[in-house]
């Protein structure tokens, strides 16, 4: 009855894993949380995952449980030291029973950390043949490691190296996502050279705005890619008015507007971007519901939307246009200030004033009038000529 148990309670935490791994690309918490069902399914006092440093060629306590788990990832291995180094250069499990007389064991490691090693059971972790690190099992609670442990183990390290190469392909295919979308950004931007940069700067401030707002990994990577694109829908807008110098006309302001409606359409058939269709849409609506083009106000903006609002006005008015000059940082502040409750959310604006208070930001500054004409200012306004007050 209590082998039954035994086995019920390992087949629960296998598939347990499993539906996280095939649920979840957040690898810090796949990689914890299979480090700690190895110990529980193995009776072990703890359990570690090292993993190959493919510019060194050592490997490092990537996980460790147990109390001395701490001290441990700080040491590294080169490949053939101890039995986690054994196993890494051969590629072949290994169960000892008694680590303190195996030629192979690093005793160092128990030196460092205080930790006593009895027995190990360590296994290699392989992705299409090429070893990528190991995966213990140390001091069984109840006898000595035997096949059945072995086989548990070997069955976690299946899914942990799939896990890991499952995130290492997710990365590269979202590294190449991202550099398209910022290729295409910067590509609309040399239509307009006196915007060079505005993009990566504007994806900074809001980076900066998001993380003092406490917002989620997910909601970051939603804001960032609503930065790269938001300016997207200048593709249909006309060079005579996108490059005109002077003032736009009423007609030329209301196409210029459109840019908005233009990048949302865009991208709303692209699946994978729904989050930031109303991001880019209404990044040019105001807190008070006098913007575009939906006269949207207050929280019926998209968060993100208002987080971006603040960093692409706060660009543009620190940034020289022919057809307008630069103010200082000092002076855009003020402006956020000023306008705070009215063109601009309150709380993102509170936000980005803590952020620069704390020396997060990094401004860009092309020139500017002193402080003392600060409440001879116009409303801010955004990179494309539109005063909003």
């Amino acid at each position: 009855m209590e082998k039954l148990q035994k086995q019920l309670i390992q087949l629960k935490t296998l598939t347990e894993l499993a539906s996280l791994i095939n649920s979840s690309f957040d690898q810090a918490e796949i990689r914890e949380r299979a480090i700690e069902a190895t110990t529980r399914v193995l009776n072990a006092e703890a359990a570690s995952l090292l993993l190959l440093d493919e510019a060194t060629g050592e490997l490092y306590f990537d996980v460790a449980t147990g109390e001395k788990g701490g001290r441990v990832k700080q040491i590294r291995l080169k490949k053939g030291v101890g039995i986690a180094g054994w196993v890494a250069e051969h590629g072949t499990p290994l169960v000892i029973h008694d680590a303190q007389s195996d030629p192979r064991f690093f005793k160092t490691a128990d030196k460092f950390s205080g930790f006593v090693t009895r027995n190990i059971i360590c296994v290699p972790l392989k992705t299409k043949a090429r070893t990528i690190g190991v995966l213990e099992g140390i001091n069984k609670k109840d006898g000595r490691f035997d096949d059945s442990d072995l086989e548990l183990t070997e069955t976690l390290a299946n899914y942990i190296a799939v896990a890991i190469e499952n995130a290492r392909l997710y990365s590269e295919l979202k590294d190449t996502f991202y550099s398209t979308a910022e290729t295409l950004s910067e590509t609309i931007e040399l239509r307009d050279p006196c915007t060079g940069g505005h993009t990566k700067r504007v994806k900074h401030y809001s980076l900066i705005i998001g993380r003092y707002l406490g917002l989620s990994k997910a909601e970051l990577e939603t804001v960032e890619l609503a930065a790269i694109l938001h300016d997207i829908g200048k593709i249909g807008i006309r060079d005579d008015i996108l490059l005109k110098k002077g003032r736009l006309t009423e007609d030329e302001m209301q196409h210029m507007r459109m840019h908005s409606i233009y990048g949302a359409e865009l991208l709303k058939s692209i699946k994978q971007l729904k989050d930031i269709v109303p991001v880019v849409r209404n990044h040019h609506e105001r807190y008070d519901g006098a913007g575009y083009p939906d006269g949207l106000s207050g929280e019926d903006i998209s968060p993100m939307a208002r987080i971006l609002t603040v960093a692409d006005s706060f660009d543009a008015m620190t940034t020289h246009r022919p057809y307008k000059k630069s103010i200082s940082t000092e002076a855009a502040l003020e402006q956020l200030r000023q306008y705070a409750g009215t063109q601009f959310d309150p709380k993102v604006v509170e936000a980005f004033l803590q952020a620069f208070a704390d020396g997060a930001v990094y401004p860009h500054e092309d020139g500017a009038p002193s402080p003392s004409t600060l409440s001879t200012l116009p409303a801010p306004e955004s990179e494309e000529r539109d005063l909003t007050s």
